[in-house]
């Protein structure tokens, strides 16, 4: 009897289904609810969510970056929510340093 006895793994690599590819459209939904709170008639209602879906969104598109900079996840995506995600903290930030100066 020839050959070996061990079986035969077949590497494949399968960065479509990790969890990490769902940190660009992630950070791009939680974007646009951030950015929703720079528009003017919805500032003050939008206030508390533009804070936390502004940070997180911001922390979710940069470690998406991060894996897409690795061929994991898209990275249009992942880039789109972190700015959307600046925008709408600062645009919150901004609104709370108008009131405290």
């Amino acid at each position: 009897m020839s050959g070996t006895t061990a079986p035969r793994h077949h590497h494949q690599d399968h960065r479509d289904d990790t969890p990490a590819v769902a940190l660009g459209p992630l950070s791009l939904i939680l974007g646009v609810i951030a950015a929703l709170g720079t528009w003017p008639t919805l500032a003050f209602f939008m206030l508390p969510w533009s804070i936390i879906t502004g940070g997180l969104a911001i922390t979710f598109g940069i470690a998406g970056i991060h894996y897409a900079r690795r061929g994991i996840g898209g990275m249009g995506t992942a880039v789109a929510g972190t700015t959307l995600g600046a925008i709408g903290l600062a645009g919150v930030l901004t609104l709370l340093a108008a009131f405290v100066v």
